[in-house]
């Protein structure tokens, strides 16, 4: 009874020669109907030396998540198949690769992976599944185009891959450099020194524009600060309140600001609460009961002097001793 090995034969993952392939692109129902399992990706041609039968076939193809896997069943009755099944049980063979029809690829850059330099080959047809010994990496892939056979394992023809699957270092530095003129506003097809030159004086631009603000800022600062010193020198507000309306001043701007300091008063004294006559320079009371009644203990509780002499001249002695 022949022996069946799980593998994984493709993922979207970017792969030694700087492309990939996507895994959801790729079309497997032709295969399902051949799932035929090669060696090295050669088949064999009627006449030509050293030919090699398909040794084997592959089940239960299937796309797991990004990966496309499939069991490998070798050909036990032929004899270089029986080869290679012993050499892939002893840990000897362990890579397969896919050989791939290219249909559509693409360098959009939301299919482009940091580090690659040639286009992803968005949708592609699964055509044959190889046994191999060196690829190009866990995700070697064998690809066709145009009658071309492209085999990603040692010894690769650039010239063949270029074909299929181009470059595109060139290409995206040319859709950079446009989107970078139009970011600038110059025209697509400004020369690099254009391009220098006007970075050169936006960065100018720039550093003026951060002096300015930064003057700007300090002359604020400097208003609100004079403007604070006022009012802390008015009495309106206490010397250790000074940084936090320096702060609600940053917040609320100086005019603002100003309007709310104008709305304070300035420090008042417990005489001038008791009797606001003598605040506005009237005349002051000249005897106790000159004194409203609900300012009576208020007086003598904060303006004692003010208490005794209003008391004395009432009563025409001095306030008892408690």
């Amino acid at each position: 009874m022949s022996k069946e090995r799980k593998v994984v034969i493709s993922t979207s993952g970017l792969n030694s020669y700087g492309f990939r392939v996507l895994t959801s692109g790729i079309d497997i129902r032709q295969y399902q109907r051949n799932p035929i399992l090669l060696w090295m990706h050669n088949r064999p041609y009627m006449g030509t030396k050293n030919e090699v039968l398909p040794i084997g076939t592959v089940k239960d193809i299937q796309v797991d998540g990004d990966r496309l896997t499939g069991t490998l069943v070798f050909d036990e009755k032929d004899e270089f198949a029986k080869q290679i099944q012993d050499k892939w049980d002893a840990g000897i063979l362990k890579m397969v690769s896919a050989g791939l029809d290219v249909k559509e690829r693409s360098s959009d850059p939301s299919v482009l992976l940091p580090g690659q330099t040639r286009e992803t080959v968005t949708k592609s047809k699964l055509v044959e599944v190889s046994v191999v010994d060196i690829g190009a990496n866990d995700e070697a892939l064998a690809l066709r185009h145009s009658g071309k056979m492209l085999c990603l394992a040692d010894n690769i023809n650039d010239s063949v891959l270029n074909d299929i699957i181009n470059p595109i270092k060139q290409q995206l530095n040319t859709f950079n450099m446009k989107a970078i003129c139009i970011k600038l506003g110059l025209p697509e097809t400004a020369t690099e020194n254009e391009v220098l030159a006007k970075i050169e004086a936006l960065q100018g631009q720039a550093a003026q524009a951060v002096q300015l603000k930064k003057e700007r800022e300090e002359q604020q600062k400097k208003a609100l600060t004079e403007a604070v010193d006022e009012a802390v020198r008015l009495q309106k507000i206490t010397a250790d309140k000074k940084q936090m309306f320096i702060s609600m001043g940053e917040k609320i701007g100086l005019a603002q600001l100003k309007e709310t300091l104008s709305l304070m008063g300035g420090a008042v004294r417990p005489s001038d609460v008791i009797n606001p006559a003598s605040a506005n320079g009237a005349t002051e009371y000249k005897k106790l009961s000159e004194v409203p009644a609900d300012q009576v203990a208020l007086m003598r509780e904060n303006d004692i002097d003010t208490y005794k002499r209003l008391y004395k001249a009432e009563y025409g002695i001095d306030l008892p001793k408690d």
